[in-house]
């Protein structure tokens, strides 16, 4: 196995220790604001991804970019929509009409 693959596998082991790390550690309350933020940012992983279907030559860098930005642009919508929803909660409800009493 070589240096390269083995360093990229340490990287990526790493990476999901830290991840669960730090997501456990984040209260129930502040865990809907701050993943529609990371979703919203994804929109860079979406242009990451059409750069890396140009580089990647034959139909395989297709079909892998293609399926990177379909994947992206999912994560992305379904954090609007998340956030859209969580917003929705805070709004002012119309409160239905009294009806007048009688004399």
């Amino acid at each position: 196995m070589s240096s390269e693959v083995l360093l990229g596998a340490y990287v990526f082991i790493l990476a999901i220790w830290v991840g669960n790390e730090v997501i456990s550690k984040v209260p129930s309350t502040l865990h809907t604001p701050l993943m529609s933020g990371a979703n919203a940012i994804h929109g860079i992983i979406i242009v990451g991804a059409l750069l890396v279907a140009t580089a990647l030559p034959g139909p395989l860098g297709t079909v892998l970019g293609f399926l990177a930005v379909v994947l992206g642009t999912i994560n992305v919508v379904g954090g609007f929509v998340v956030t859209d929803r969580m917003l929705q909660m805070f709004k002012a409800r119309p409160r239905p009409a009294k009806p007048a009493e009688k004399k």
